[in-house]
């Protein structure tokens, strides 16, 4: 059985320090993906279409990373990665403190050995035991390049990451470079390293990610 650590080899894009801005180049990678769009009024704590694409997400993930562990030719095992967002606006004035205009594409980053029809074999799998669902039909592979990038360790609940972003514009300012997040076609990075219906909020780990350019 081939293994993929991605957890080893994608390493250094999740383990940023707390509070501590750091640059990243994102290569191009395959994720499975699913998009969305927060309800006027809610926000991603309360808004149940986020929380089926959530589900739906996570159970391609698993279903397809035992489906490729026990299949008899060239089985493949590898760790489902965590959670990872993208959030824009229409307008392009991406603003954390009003999430209900907020339009989502949720990701889970994949080894490269797991092609486009691995998933839908995984996909055709998972309709086989839950039925088709509607947030079903916008599960795909796809793949991302993100490039340059600043990112940082947000520790605290969602609420608070403007605080620790708050600290991103002197940051890009010392290193000659602009944020992208916005206007220029950026798109604010979240990635979830714990379970908010788990864990304590004020212990709760995300890393922000925006993608920079020379100034």
């Amino acid at each position: 059985m081939e293994t993929v650590n991605l957890r080893r080899t994608l390493g250094g894009l999740y383990r940023p320090k707390p509070g501590r801005f750091e640059l990243v180049t994102v290569p191009d990678l395959p994720f499975l993906a699913v998009d969305g769009r927060i309800e006027p009024g809610s926000s991603p704590g309360a808004s149940p279409g986020f929380e089926r694409a959530t589900a739906a997400l996570y159970g391609l993930a698993y279903t397809l990373k035992f489906q490729l562990k026990k299949r008899a030719d060239a089985p493949l095992d590898y760790p489902v990665m965590p959670l990872e967002g993208l959030w824009w606006v229409e307008d392009g004035r991406f603003d954390l403190a009003r999430p209900d205009n907020w339009f989502y594409r949720l990701l889970i980053v994949l080894p490269e050995e797991v092609t486009d029809a691995d998933v839908a074999a995984g996909l055709a799998a998972l309709r086989a035991k839950r039925g088709d669902l509607p947030e079903f039909a916008g599960l795909r592979r796809e793949r991302f390049a993100e490039g340059l990038c600043a990112q940082v360790m947000h520790v605290g609940p969602y609420a608070t990451e403007p605080e620790t972003l708050a600290g991103l514009p002197p940051f890009l300012a010392d290193a000659g470079l602009v944020d992208r997040v916005g206007p220029a076609g950026g798109l604010h990075h979240e990635i979830y390293l714990g379970d908010p219906r788990k864990a304590d909020p004020a212990k709760l780990r995300t890393i922000l990610r925006h993608p920079v350019a020379p100034a």
